[in-house]
């Protein structure tokens, strides 16, 4: 459930990561105004878009510690349970596994998913199929990390490219503490989020429901 304070009619900050692309908009529009008003038009439409994409909206988390959110805004895309990334070294029992998909208006900050403390950071490179697919968790380019709570659940969350998307940026360190709803850096353009749960963890959520990051509870790790 959102908080009404996240509905808030207000414009969004724009995400650093994305300053600098939006600043590049704003330059080329500004000459294309020298060409033609059709063309500066044009522009002030793309820089709006490049300016969407990088938004970086508040969020307020749930109060509840032991609830886990979701790590980013879009589409559930599938539930099922599945090893987790075979880097974590965390073997190959099944876990319940929830995968939401960003299109490209969707908010691409990503967010920690539980408080905790960060145990391993492992980046994969891979292919770059449509990250709607459920082979983009085990064949696309992606960052894990694997966050364990102070109760001492592993939580899994990856960041995961897509079609278009050429660069994942993930801010976490390995040591670090963190508490969910923290931003976690983002990915460009167009991309998933899948989050890992320890096995037996029920979920309220289902497939085609729309998740937003940082508020969406996901699981309740005591339940």
């Amino acid at each position: 459930m959102r908080s009404s304070n996240s509905q808030a009619m207000s414009l969004p900050p724009i995400h650093p990561e994305g300053r600098v692309f939006v600043a590049i908009a704003a330059i080329l529009t500004f000459g294309l105004f020298w060409f033609s008003a059709v063309a500066g038009t044009i522009g002030i439409f793309a820089a709006l878009c490049v300016a969407a994409f990088f938004r970086d909206p508040a969020r307020v988390p749930p109060p509840d510690t032991s609830a886990v959110v979701a790590g980013g805004d879009g589409r559930i895309e599938a539930i099922v349970h599945v090893p987790p990334p075979p880097e974590l070294g965390l073997g190959e029992t099944a876990r319940l596994r929830i995968s939401t998909f960003l299109s490209l208006f969707n908010v691409h900050v990503n967010r920690v998913p539980v408080s905790g403390t960060v145990r391993q950071v492992r980046y994969t490179p891979g292919k770059f199929f449509n990250a709607s697919l459920d082979k983009a968790s085990t064949d696309n380019e992606r960052n894990a990390v694997l966050i364990v709570t102070p109760d001492g659940a592993e939580v899994v969350v990856v960041q995961i490219a897509g079609l278009v998307a050429r660069r994942i940026l993930c801010t976490l360190k390995e040591g670090q503490l963190v508490r969910a709803g923290d931003r976690m850096g983002l990915i460009r353009f167009g991309s998933r989020v899948d989050i890992y749960l320890p096995a037996g963890t029920k979920t309220p959520v289902r497939v085609g429901q729309t998740a937003v990051g940082a508020e969406t509870v996901l699981a309740n790790l005591t339940e």
